[in-house]
């Protein structure tokens, strides 16, 4: 599960620098990049729960 949030990730940051550089649908990208902070943020905080067992 975890290589795919990293998957996405990635895909989502090549897509926010492109949007950047052409000026592309640039809010859209930027909501789904918080969104995909705060998983992220999220799945490191269940990780370090999970680890701590």
């Amino acid at each position: 599960m975890l290589g795919i949030i990293w998957g996405i990730i990635v895909i989502l940051l090549v897509v926010w620098l492109i949007g950047i550089i052409f000026h592309i649908a640039g809010g859209l990208i930027n909501i789904l990049l918080v969104i995909v902070l705060i998983l992220v943020i999220w799945n490191l905080i269940q990780m370090a729960r999970n680890k701590r067992k």
